[in-house]
């Protein structure tokens, strides 16, 4: 069988379609520009004012739940995915100094209030050397975090953002972190990669 004879043969076998037909005419240009037309400004704009700010107060209400159950839709784009949530999930299964800082920097403030000036030096000596403690636990829980991540995608598949990240969830209340946590202290965290 030449080309020609195969083509032919394969349009034979195919069912032929008819040309959608019309049921209607073509609308006109002055039909479509007067269906198009509606008013600039509503008829009562106070009216139509308070549907636009309850339909934002929605949709910012299912944003900000989305947004506290970790729903990657309602996340910045540089907290979406798999290592991110493994992030946030490792530092919130922990117990962390970091999230002692502020409360302790409250009693550094009252402590600078007390007329002692030695009182106060020692304060914000204590303060400092807190902050130091903190943020290097922070790095080393960094640290291990992107090892477990490296151990499943590969090191160079880590993604940026990770020692950031855990510096700043660390540091946090626990009850101030966005988005909310997911998992309860204790729990055992892996890595899978999804």
């Amino acid at each position: 069988m030449s080309k020609h004879e195969s083509k032919s043969a394969e349009t034979a076998s195919l069912p032929a379609k008819s040309p959608a037909k019309k049921q209607q005419p073509t609308p006109t240009r002055r039909e479509r520009e007067a269906q198009n037309l509606r008013p600039l400004v509503p008829e009562d704009r106070k009216q139509a004012k308070r549907e636009m700010q309850a339909k934002v107060r929605i949709e910012q209400a299912k944003a900000r739940e989305g947004l506290a159950k970790g729903d990657d839709r309602y996340l910045r784009p540089t907290e979406r995915g798999p290592q991110k949530r493994f992030m946030r999930n490792y530092i919130d299964a922990r117990y962390s100094i970091g999230e002692l800082l502020l409360p302790m920097m409250f009693l550094v403030i009252f402590a600078t209030f007390i007329p002692s000036q030695s009182v106060g030096i020692w304060a914000m000596s204590f303060i400092w050397a807190f902050l130091a403690v903190c943020v290097l636990e922070a790095v080393m829980i960094a640290n291990i975090i992107k090892r477990r991540i490296a151990a499943v995608v590969g090191k160079d598949k880590v993604e940026k953002g990770i020692m950031i990240g855990t510096i700043a969830r660390s540091l946090q209340l626990r009850v101030m972190r966005m988005p909310k946590s997911q998992v309860k202290r204790g729990a055992k965290i892996e890595f899978t990669g999804k």
